[in-house]
């Protein structure tokens, strides 16, 4: 596959856990003092990013995140570094002059052993930083996660309103969905949050749409009580016509990463992810190309478009049209 460097692309969905350089990784690891299960460096490599062995389901993709690759990064010199090698670096290889880069701040501060502003402090730093050596545009997206109570997804929503102005411009809900049981009283709960997070001018976005079931029962739930501005993955709805003319209507945009979904078995082959990006232009479903995780998925945005154009997924005309929504799409101003 060949990469031939595309104008200025925009990464809108990007998980610091899943981003930062595995040697990059390594020095942090190394210098927090932590004891790894591992005798050497690239045995490091492979514990820290995805691979078809080891990745069978969403389920196993996040538990390699959560078990060490967010672990690592828990202090405040962890995650400035973080966020400062990942803009640098997709800049460097991708020509990534725009990009909104997410992460739960609670999710570092392992347990609230750390200071949460500390941390997010640290993030905006990493941030600012590399903005300035690099001339980027960038913006912090506070993931909230579903497996936690509300009253901690609470905290997280009113720092991202009290850093709205230092580079926090939106918030994110992450991990495995409910059982239809459950939707409906997470639904109300995140409602809430969506209207106060909209109040106070952050964007929102939401992970949904990524495994089975989730177009009948997530997604359209989703669009219809949260109304998020972007969607992340939700590559499921190309299999009902409705939810695609809910996206339609509520002018909702996807935010694909294809080498992530095809990792996570979303989308089984390049084959299906045609059919779905196909079905998607078909019907005006608004769609951009993301990676989701850089080194976690051994890729960048020049690759995941190349990958599709070189697969025929979609035409190079196409490919232009993606590239230009993500930054219409972008919360960034």
């Amino acid at each position: 596959m060949t990469v031939n460097l595309l104008p200025e692309v925009c990464d809108l969905h990007i998980h610091v856990g899943a981003s930062v350089a595995p040697h990059i990784m390594w020095s942090i690891a190394h210098e927090q003092g932590l004891k790894l299960p591992v005798k050497n460096y690239w045995e490091f490599v492979d514990l820290i990013t995805s691979n078809s062995d080891k990745v069978q389901s969403l389920q196993d993709y996040l538990a390699i995140l959560h078990k060490w690759n967010e672990r690592i990064q828990s202090s405040p010199s962890a995650i400035e570094r973080s966020d400062y090698e990942i803009l640098g670096k997709e800049f460097r290889s991708s020509h990534v002059t725009q990009m909104e880069l997410r992460f739960n701040p609670m999710k570092r501060n392992i347990h609230g052993e750390r200071d949460l502003d500390h941390i997010i402090h640290a993030a905006i730093r990493g941030l600012d930083r590399a903005c300035l050596e690099y001339g980027m545009k960038a913006g912090l997206i506070f993931c909230l996660a579903r497996e936690w109570d509300h009253e901690i997804n609470e905290i997280i929503l009113n720092k991202a309103i009290k850093y709205s102005g230092r580079g926090v411009i939106g918030i994110d809900v992450a991990g495995p969905e409910s059982s239809t049981i459950e939707l409906s009283n997470e639904l109300k709960y995140y409602k809430k949050m969506f209207e106060k997070a909209k109040a106070a001018g952050l964007g929102t976005t939401i992970h949904t749409g990524e495994t089975e079931d989730t177009c009948s029962i997530g997604m359209k739930a989703v669009l219809t009580h949260l109304k998020p501005d972007r969607i992340g993955h939700g590559v499921r709805a190309a299999r009902c016509k409705e939810t695609m003319q809910m996206l339609v209507d509520s002018e909702t945009v996807l935010e694909i990463c294809p080498t992530s979904n095809l990792h996570t078995r979303a989308v089984s082959s390049l084959e299906e992810m045609r059919s779905i990006l196909g079905q998607f232009w078909e019907n005006d479903v608004q769609f951009t190309i993301n990676t989701d995780g850089t080194y976690f998925c051994r890729t960048n945005l020049q690759r995941e478009f190349a990958l599709l154009k070189d697969a025929d997924v979609l035409s190079s005309e196409q490919l232009e049209t993606v590239r230009l929504r993500a930054f219409e799409a972008s919360f960034l101003p």
